[in-house]
């Protein structure tokens, strides 16, 4: 996806380095990300606007809107990511004019006013870093609950170990923050009131630049600026103190650490508190700015130098709550749910069965299509720009490249594996260049789960050989899935029934093509619990049906829609049925 960073910051801040480390990520799973920023110091691999979103008069915000529809339509933005109110304002109104998805991640406590509750300017979703702001945004201005998704800030963990104990003749106290706003007066007040400059070694990291009410204390306390080698400043520290992602990598690096932040104090982060320090962004973040009572800090932070790591159990819940990787896969959903609703579009996926050359070979069953409409199809979707692609292409994660920007995929798809998929249907992909993914069932040599229907028994047809099967897998033109040994309902089936049905049919393909599949097709398109749980227990990647499941393909693998072909389905049908609207429309 093309996507664009949007921040209003002066100085580093944690949502800077959320949105870089957020961003450096989504660039390395192949997204392209952008950002726009009054300043950017943190290392990012996207392309950077300046702009001054903190010029924040009328004129300027009408500008700032110009500029940013402006930017949405040369570079194909398909999503627009804000972290700060001055940006998400410009945003949501630029969004709302040109339908760009939009969501906000909310770093901090908002302020509380009228024209803010009724004007949330926060797009799709919101997406607050803690269970405290999601509090805090639903009771104090009112947003729903369903446009709130907690999203953690991401740390790459990989960068962060164990650490040795410091040996410091003088304890060593590492305050990290900002020195301005409320984290600058609570630097000052921390100095002020809590700590022993004579018996500490403190210093102060930060990249603000130091106003006059520090100069007091510049003969006792080391200001040594900013740093980007945190895990050593991290070492050298004996205890360390601070809040959000600084505490967040303080602890990764099983540092004594000392939670305070904007809101309220945590104390020292233990296994009691743990809950209590993720919920408020370790201090950040509480019902009242500074509601903290210094004069009891003295003895707590006193307690906080006698240990010499951190509880190993509260490193390992930091490292699953925060761990980058999977706060990105998170995202890469939130992402995926907001552009296809507000969109209303989604992939197509169509369902073919199998093809005929003469009127005598239709079926009483209307699962048939003549090949010449067949091709007439493959012309319409070539003319559409469609490219195709099999569950294959979207295997280890790649779901979300399906909304890749200047692409239009379709997947193909053909159930229960007859001849004529060899005969007739493969001859016009290889002349098109499409991809199909055919549904394979191997117990049996034709379709007699439709012969044998009592209320309406079916023409017998055959199915493919297994020499046929491995040809169309040799092809590079075919993902071969699985479709059951005998094609059954499977949800009048017991659980073993299904596991055998399931497997049997899978390690049989496995075995004839020589390599995993990765997708299966429910039988009728009928399944129930069972049915999910054994696909995915065997190792498929992904479970098509038919009419049920969510409209997003993203939500549910293993209950993907497809969109039925019929004998009737010419070209202008199959136009309106690959638009990626189709279920939107026929569900209302």
């Amino acid at each position: 996806m093309n996507i664009l960073m949007a921040l209003s910051q002066l100085e580093v801040t944690g949502a800077e380095v959320y949105a870089t480390t957020v961003g450096n990520e989504l660039t390395s799973r192949g997204h392209q990300v952008f950002y726009i920023s009054d300043t950017l110091t943190k290392f990012h691999q996207g392309r950077l606007f300046k702009f001054r979103f903190n010029k924040r008069s009328i004129p300027r915000r009408f500008y700032h809107v110009g500029y940013l529809i402006y930017l949405i339509k040369k570079h194909n933005i398909q999503l627009v990511h804000a972290h700060s109110r001055a940006s998400s304002w410009s945003c949501h109104v630029a969004c709302k004019i040109t339908g760009t998805p939009m969501v906000t991640t909310v770093h901090g406590r908002q302020p509380v006013h009228a024209s803010r509750k009724k004007f949330h300017a926060m797009g799709n979703k919101a997406l607050p870093v803690c269970e405290a702001i999601r509090e805090q945004l639903i009771h104090d201005l009112g947003v729903e609950e369903g446009q709130l998704v907690v999203g953690y800030n991401g740390v790459d963990t990989n960068q962060f170990s164990l650490l040795k104990p410091a040996r410091n003749l003088r304890p060593v106290i590492a305050i990290i923050g900002r020195l301005t706003g409320p984290k600058g007066e609570l630097c000052f007040r921390l100095l002020k009131q809590c700590l022993d400059l004579e018996k500490y070694d403190v210093r102060i990291i930060s990249g603000s630049p130091i106003d006059a009410r520090f100069e007091v204390f510049k003969q006792q306390v080391t200001f040594t600026g900013y740093t980007d080698d945190v895990p050593k400043m991290l070492g050298e520290a004996d205890l360390v103190i601070g809040a959000g992602r600084v505490a967040i990598e303080s602890l990764l690096c099983g540092r004594p650490t000392f939670a305070i932040g904007e809101a309220n104090s945590i104390g020292v982060v233990t296994l009691k508190n743990i809950d209590h320090a993720v919920a408020t962004n370790f201090g950040d973040i509480g019902p009242v700015d500074l509601d903290i009572d210094f004069d009891s800090l003295a003895e707590e932070i006193e307690l906080g130098l006698c240990s010499k790591h951190c509880d190993p159990k509260v490193t390992e819940q930091v490292k699953k709550n925060y761990d980058l990787v999977s706060v990105v896969d998170s995202l890469e959903n939130v992402y995926q749910d907001v552009y296809v609703d507000v969109l209303k579009k989604e992939m197509p996926i169509i369902m073919y069965h199998r093809f005929i050359q003469n009127e005598f070979e239709k079926g009483v069953h209307g699962t048939y299509l003549h090949i010449d409409m067949f091709e007439k199809h493959l012309k319409l979707l070539k003319r559409m720009g469609f490219e195709s692609i099999t569950f294959e292409d979207l295997s280890d994660g790649k779901v979300i490249h399906r909304l890749a920007p200047s692409k239009r995929y379709i997947i193909i798809t053909i159930d229960d594996g007859y001849s004529d998929n060899y005969n007739l249907m493969l001859p016009l992909l290889k002349k098109y260049g499409f991809k199909a993914v055919v549904y394979v069932v191997t117990g049996e040599t034709f379709n007699r789960w439709d012969v044998e229907n009592p209320y309406n028994p079916e023409n017998p047809v055959a199915l493919m050989s297994a020499k046929q099967v491995k040809e169309l897998a040799e092809s590079g033109l075919i993902e071969i899935g699985g479709h059951t040994m005998t094609h059954p309902r499977l949800d009048s089936l017991c659980m073993q029934s299904q596991y055998d049905e399931i497997s049997h049919n899978k390690r049989q393909l496995e075995d004839l093509i020589g390599k995993p599949l990765t997708s299966f097709a429910y039988p009728f398109g009928v399944y129930n619990e069972d049915s999910n749980k054994i696909v995915s227990d065997v190792g498929y990647r992904f479970a098509v049906a038919t009419n049920s499941g969510p409209l997003a393909i993203h939500k549910e693998l293993f209950k993907i829609r497809r969109i039925a072909i019929f004998p009737r389905t010419n070209v202008f049908g199959l136009w309106r049925k690959v638009r990626g609207n189709y279920f939107f429309r026929k569900l209302k």
